[in-house]
């Protein structure tokens, strides 16, 4: 089996949960004078299938949550989804009346905010930029198959060496003041901490590796937004302005 294909099926292969509502539009219910933040799941994924446990944690933070389903679950091409993105975050800042957002992304959700930072405006309308489990420089290298490209563009768009992931590295990794925090974990079982974590100062980026302080803790790339080290690591990047605090201890 060609390297990409075993990756993707790993990434679709589903935790051992059951999946629970959770807002997957612009949430006028809920009410925080904290930034708002918005969601982005993965590929062949939706919101409700992704951020209940975040969801839960954040408005128990005092946050409000607004989760977008895009790109027919992730599978159109990664700067058409990102027109989405712009529209909903767009939505959200008028129905808040906030001045910007934080954007949290797991795996192509990451990648479709440094996209929509760095092209579409973003950088202006994002406080920080938090990558849960993100191939922010490509997936594994190997043969997409025709099948595979034909019904999802964004496992092309995001295979390392593609003219998209060129386009997003040059000129460094970050883009105007947004902030931004990687989570990920040793057992991913997909990417390398090296293809999750971004370059930059320590006032512009925290790499977070989760065995670096649960030991451990094997969670692998599926399971990623469901654990809750990861699920306490985003909040705590959340409150410290999008900037997870290496010395926290989340287990």
């Amino acid at each position: 089996m060609k390297p990409l294909l075993a990756a993707l099926l790993l990434v679709l292969v589903p935790a051992a949960w059951t999946p629970t509502a959770v807002a997957s539009a612009v949430d006028t219910t809920c009410t925080s004078s904290a930034r708002p933040v918005v969601l982005l799941h993965g590929t062949f994924s939706d919101s409700k299938s992704t951020w209940k446990e975040l969801t839960d944690a954040l408005k128990k933070d005092g946050r409000c949550a607004h989760a977008l389903d895009y790109g027919d679950k992730g599978k159109r091409p990664i700067a058409q989804s990102a027109g989405e993105v712009s529209a909903f975050v767009d939505e959200v800042l008028r129905k808040t009346g906030a001045a910007t957002v934080d954007l949290v992304g797991y795996s192509q959700g990451a990648v479709l905010a440094r996209y929509y930072a760095k092209n579409l405006g973003g950088a202006a309308k994002a406080t920080s930029l938090i990558g849960i489990a993100p191939p922010n420089h490509g997936l594994p290298p190997g043969n997409t198959p025709d099948w595979l490209a034909k019904r999802c563009p964004a496992c092309v768009d995001m295979q390392s060496g593609s003219p998209f992931m060129k386009a997003l590295s040059e000129g460094g990794d970050l883009v105007g003041a947004v902030r931004y925090t990687t989570i990920a974990s040793k057992h991913d079982g997909l990417l390398s901490l090296a293809t999750q974590a971004l370059t930059g100062p320590p006032g512009r980026v925290s790499n977070v590796v989760i065995q670096d302080s649960c030991p451990l803790d094997f969670t692998g790339h599926g399971q990623m937004t469901h654990a809750w080290t990861t699920v306490k690591w985003a909040v705590n990047a959340l409150r410290n302005n999008g900037l997870a605090d290496p010395a926290y201890k989340p287990c």
